[in-house]
C-alpha cells in the first residue's frame, strides 16, 4: 500500500508539474497583472485548512526547515523570472531555465519522499512538502511584484517622456 501511495503521489506531482509548464508558458503570451502575480499564493493559502486534520501537522521544527528549503528554491525561481515592455504592456519574459527548475524541483521532491518518506507519517509529510512550496511560492511572488512595479514605473515614465515631446 505503501509504495502503491508513492507512485501514485508521484504521477500527481509530475502531471501538476506538467500542467504548470503548460500554464505558464501561455501566461508568457498575454500581459502580466497585478492580479495575476497575487491571486496563485492567495488561493493556494485554502491548503492550510488541512493543518485541522491532527496528523497532518509537521512539529515547529519540521516547519522551519520546510520554510526555509521553499524559501532557498524560490531563490532560483526570482532569478529566472523577469519582465519586459513589449506593445506599451509588462509582460513575463520566457526563460529557458525554468522549465528546467520546475522539472529539478520535482525530482528533489520525489528525491526528499523517498528518503524521508519511512520517517515521517504520510500526512505530515505532505503538511511538509504543502509549507515547503508555499515557502517557495510567496517570496517569488512578492519578488515578482516588485518587480513588476518597478517596470511600471518605468512604463510611465516613458509614457510621460513621450506625452511631453
Amino acid at each position: 500500500m505503501n509504495d502503491l501511495y508513492i507512485w501514485m503521489t508521484t504521477l500527481g506531482a509530475m502531471g501538476m508539474a506538467a500542467m504548470a509548464i503548460v500554464i505558464r508558458l501561455k501566461a508568457i503570451k498575454r500581459p502580466a497583472t497585478i492580479k495575476k502575480i497575487i491571486l496563485p499564493p492567495l488561493f493556494m493559502s485554502t491548503g492550510f485548512f488541512m493543518f485541522l486534520y491532527e496528523p497532518a501537522r509537521p512539529d515547529l521544527l519540521q516547519v522551519i526547515e520546510a520554510l526555509a528549503v521553499g524559501m532557498i528554491f524560490s531563490i532560483l525561481l526570482i532569478k529566472t523570472s523577469t519582465f519586459e515592455i513589449r506593445n506599451k504592456q509588462i509582460y513575463l519574459k520566457r526563460s529557458k531555465a525554468f522549465v528546467f527548475i520546475l522539472i529539478g524541483l520535482l525530482l528533489l521532491r520525489i528525491l526528499f519522499k523517498l528518503v524521508i518518506g519511512d520517517s515521517i507519517h504520510v500526512e505530515e509529510l505532505a503538511g511538509m512538502f504543502f509549507l515547503l512550496a508555499y515557502g517557495m511560492i510567496v517570496p517569488w511572488r512578492i519578488a515578482m511584484l516588485v518587480k513588476y512595479r518597478k517596470m511600471e514605473r518605468e512604463l510611465d515614465g516613458k509614457s510621460l517622456v513621450a506625452a511631453q515631446t
